[in-house]
């Protein structure tokens, strides 16, 4: 199996289902430090910074690779800490490309 992190997001289709928790968790081990919500319809993660500066030098990072991917993340910054949401809100749940951009972020 090809590592999140090697993987590229894709457009979900209409009427893709979201992914089931059974289905989360499996890709949950690759993606660490991402707990899965209760609803199990998005997955966060909150990174804490030395300053405000380095916040926003890791916002700017994560939106590059956010506009690369395809696939963008819900984003609250809070002078020193960051967090991150990511759920694909097309199919109103967790996709593939929830834990591909958070295995890429874990690896900025």
């Amino acid at each position: 199996m090809i590592p999140l992190h090697e993987q590229k997001c894709v457009p979900c289709e209409g009427g893709t289902l979201p992914m089931t928790k059974e289905e989360a968790f499996k890709l949950a081990a690759e993606a660490n430090g991402w707990p899965i919500a209760a609803d199990n319809k998005s997955i966060s993660r909150e990174f804490v910074f030395k300053d405000f500066k380095e916040s926003m030098a890791f916002i700017n990072k994560v939106a590059d690779l956010a506009e690369s991917e395809g696939h963008h993340p819900d984003i609250h910054c809070f002078w020193n800490k960051v967090k991150l949401e990511l759920s694909t809100h097309a199919i109103g749940g967790l996709s593939n490309n929830d834990f591909i951009l958070a295995s890429k972020i874990n690896r900025i």
